[in-house]
């Protein structure tokens, strides 16, 4: 048998694959799960001194083709999924602006800030995970995010080298410098 912490181990390798066997991130994530917990129901028949990873993803990819299979047997050409999936919507232009605006602002700061923000605001990390992740103290990420903020407003504040440039005033720019 195999402990839980080694296949949690292999889950980044095993997330790569079903990506590329789903070629969808949501797809992906469900297989991942479902061969996680087949994985551990059927923990009694792994033998030891084998590859683990080797005998999941054979698990995975077994699984995939019986959805596979189950989605071309019961699914008709009608369905609308895919179709919807593949509609998408053009941000409208202010949006765009306001995007590259902030694209500009971070790209001022330190990679510090940078890290910071993007851990903390985009990805939606815990401090916590964010003090573990960079090897710092919550308190430390805590006065940097304030400080990257700040630094983040006052670039997004300051006029460009353009003399006719007017600087945002976007709710997302500055929900995204107070989050």
């Amino acid at each position: 048998m195999f402990s839980n912490n080694a296949l949690v181990n292999q889950s980044e390798r095993l997330r790569k694959f079903a990506l590329r066997l789903t070629k969808d991130g949501c797809d992906a994530e469900d297989l991942l799960q479902s061969t996680l917990l087949r994985a551990i129901e059927k923990k009694h028949l792994f033998k030891e001194d084998t590859n683990l990873y080797s005998w999941v993803s054979r698990m995975m990819f077994n699984l995939f083709v019986s959805q596979y299979r189950r989605k071309t047997k019961f699914e008709t050409q009608y369905d609308p999924a895919p179709y919807i999936e593949k509609q998408t919507i053009e941000a409208n232009q202010d949006t765009k602006i306001e995007l590259q605006d902030v694209q500009y602002a971070m790209d001022q700061l330190s990679s510090d800030h940078q890290d910071i923000l993007v851990m903390v605001c985009v990805k939606g990390m815990p401090y916590a995970d964010v003090s573990e992740q960079l090897q710092i103290p919550v308190g430390t990420v805590r006065s940097r995010l304030s400080r990257a903020r700040e630094s983040l407003q006052s670039v997004l504040d300051t006029p460009r080298d353009n003399p006719h440039y007017v600087p945002p005033v976007s709710q997302h720019a500055q929900m995204l410098a107070a989050a």
